[in-house]
């Protein structure tokens, strides 16, 4: 029924296509202009003289967390008082907003090349985690091997085929464990497990021959340097900003490793695990579409969450699928009003019950890990609950248009949701192309 992956993304739990069609193959990302993405934002109210300063914030080529780093750094403030709601791809145009808890002349400061402010305003409110709708997304797909005069009659299958199941498999894309080096998630298992140490000696060492050289070069040193970190430290690339920030704290503090993972910046420390979970989910997703069970039509024991008037899952209000409700259930979701929704596991999970429920058990059995195993002491931040996720994305909107280059494709997504997940179906190329 669903087409087998056989790329590099199966090692992240994305073991099938929902289309069983040849895509167009090709690049995105070739250059960071050939993938535009504007959040739908939710702004904070304006208010004259409030305590924070919002503005739309433009930048090219940026990682989020470095983005900010070095924006709290120029602004002077704690990059705890820099407010965002959500991380974007580095290698892309992004249009983001923020709030910053700062006087408002502290804006003029900021001189970092490629990042612009617009629609800034003052509000009494920040920009958390979160605060948007959705996103729009504008893609130019470059260096396709289907022909040229193919590609229009491709794109037309495979989105009808999406259509007709209301949207592609959710699956957490391939940015969520690194494209370039897919670890994030393994560290995240690392401290899930307890083993922090093993956790950072990954961070900083393991390295990918699709990072550049000198970044190549200097996770080989530490992987020879035996924890002698003082020999690197100096050594070490601009981009590599982070893992110098440990290692310096374990020059000073061997063997806290504790303290050495507070030290990041807490988003990326809740990054690793929830890595992990959505590896995790990933991997319950692909169980339910290797056994056929239908991802857009409820069955007994499914969990599913109401959508609100913008048509985002409500995760307060889980419902279960029972023989007396199933039909009310079908309705719901065929209506729009409701999704199927499947197990992040964290530290108050409850399993989904029925076949699906199964599933869910079967997966944390084989990797012989508990709730309490998300309770992580000393680190609040890589602590989780769990949650639940929706299994199919809609679509909101869609065109495309093919030229001399290849092809571009416009649409828009709830939040949460990863705009490679989508051209996956599409190009089914190999995972870095993405």
């Amino acid at each position: 029924m669903y087409r087998t992956c056989i790329t590099k993304e199966a090692a992240v739990g994305m073991h099938y296509y929902l289309t069983d069609i040849d895509g167009t193959g090709g690049r995105i990302k070739v250059c960071p202009e050939d993938f535009v993405v504007k959040e739908m934002s939710l702004y904070p109210a304006k208010k004259t003289d409030g305590h924070f300063v919002i503005a739309d914030v433009t930048s090219k080529n940026w990682e989020t967390n470095r983005l900010i780093r070095l924006l709290s750094r120029t602004m002077r403030i704690s990059r705890e008082k820099i407010g965002f709601a959500g991380t974007k791809d580095k290698r892309a145009v992004t249009t983001q907003t923020m709030s910053f808890n700062c006087p408002l002349e502290n804006m003029s400061c900021v001189n970092l090349k490629d990042v612009e402010f617009s629609n800034i305003y003052t509000s009494n409110r920040s920009v958390k985690i979160g605060d948007l709708i959705g996103n729009t997304f504008d893609i130019k797909v470059k260096k396709c091997s289907a022909e040229l005069g193919k590609i229009k009659s491709v794109i037309h299958t495979i989105f009808s085929n999406i259509t007709k199941v209301g949207g592609f498999p959710n699956y957490f894309g391939v940015q969520r464990f690194g494209v370039n080096r897919p670890i994030t998630h393994i560290i995240g298992e690392l401290i899930v497990r307890g083993n922090l140490k093993k956790a950072i000696e990954t961070y900083l060492s393991y390295h990918s021959d699709d990072e550049d050289i000198e970044v190549q070069i200097t996770r080989k040193k530490f992987c020879e340097c035996d924890g002698d970190y003082a020999s690197i430290i100096n050594e070490m690339p601009k981009t590599m900003g982070f893992e110098k920030t440990i290692a310096e704290h374990l020059i000073k503090k061997p063997e806290d490793y504790i303290g050495a993972i507070a030290k990041m910046p807490s988003n990326l420390q809740m990054m690793f695990v929830h890595a992990y979970q959505s590896y995790l989910f990933n991997l319950m997703l692909s169980k339910r579409m290797e056994r056929s069970i239908p991802l857009n039509d409820p069955i007994e024991g499914d969990i599913v969450l109401p959508l609100d008037e913008n048509g985002c899952p409500i995760h307060e209000n889980p419902v279960l699928t029972t023989s007396k409700n199933i039909d009310l259930v079908k309705h719901q979701i065929y209506n729009k009003r409701a999704c199927i929704a499947i197990t992040i596991f964290g530290a108050n999970s409850v399993f989904a019950e029925g076949e699906m429920g199964e599933i869910e058990r079967k997966v944390i059995e084989q990797e012989k890990i508990t709730k309490d195993d998300f309770i992580i002491t000393g680190l609040p931040h890589c602590t989780s609950k769990g949650s639940k996720r929706e299994i199919i994305c809609p679509i909101w909107t869609f065109e495309s248009a093919v030229n001399s280059e290849g092809y571009n494709v416009k649409f828009s997504l709830p939040k949460g949701n990863y705009a490679t997940c989508l051209m996956r179906e599409f190009m089914k190329s190999e995972m870095i192309n993405y």
